[in-house]
């Protein structure tokens, strides 16, 4: 019989109101679904137990909603009130606005974290971190708060302190997935382009 699946408890990061695409990104329609409903049908691949990480008034008629603890932070913020809500040690973290992020790369980078005992497991590609389709066990919160306490919110600074395994893009292309996966979608122009090329990633 093959190993059960790790536990593990996934977090959409909802945004607000993105000034450059002129509306909330999460209802946002791509591909004929709000840019939500695709990222929570994503993450739900991996573990039926799937937040929202936003305004619960907004987001509670879709999945349970956990609000910052640290308000007005990014994406740290987030990621913060995330692990510190989280009952089990493995947490996908995943933006709302990565929509060609795919089922088979997030069961790709869950074996990769169950494998190592890194606190964060994230994809690195054209020279970046992925921080926000990375998993993270719940330790990573306490790193998260001595940046948040400390008015720094760049999560990519507290991977050096910290124990991280990074995915590099050669070993995501030798599994098949495309950095392209990555893209995310911050304009009209972005999202126009992206919906006149289906299936490209």
């Amino acid at each position: 019989m093959p190993a059960p699946a790790p536990a593990i408890t996934a977090f959409i990061l909802a945004g607000g109101k993105s000034t450059r695409m002129g509306a909330d990104k999460a209802f946002v329609t791509f591909d004929g679904q709000t840019l939500l409903a695709r990222a929570l049908n994503t993450a739900r691949s991996i573990t039926p137990d799937v937040r929202i990480v936003g305004d619960p008034q907004k987001f509670s008629p879709f999945a349970p909603t956990v609000e910052d603890i640290f308000s007005n932070c990014g994406p740290l913020g987030g990621i913060h009130a995330a692990l510190r809500s989280s009952q089990t040690d493995l947490n996908l973290i995943l933006a709302v606005d990565v929509p060609f992020i795919s089922p088979a790369l997030l069961q790709y980078l869950l074996k990769c974290a169950s494998n190592f005992a890194a606190v964060v497991t994230v994809p690195q590609t054209g020279g970046g971190y992925q921080p926000l389709c990375a998993i993270y066990r719940r330790d990573f919160a306490n790193a998260a708060e001595k940046g948040l306490q400390a008015g720094r919110y760049k999560i990519d600074t507290l991977f050096s302190a910290t124990a991280t395994q990074t995915v590099t893009e050669e070993e995501l292309e030798t599994s098949g997935f495309s950095p392209k996966m990555f893209q995310n979608l911050n304009t009209p122009r972005e999202l126009a382009e992206a919906s006149e090329i289906p299936n490209s990633h």
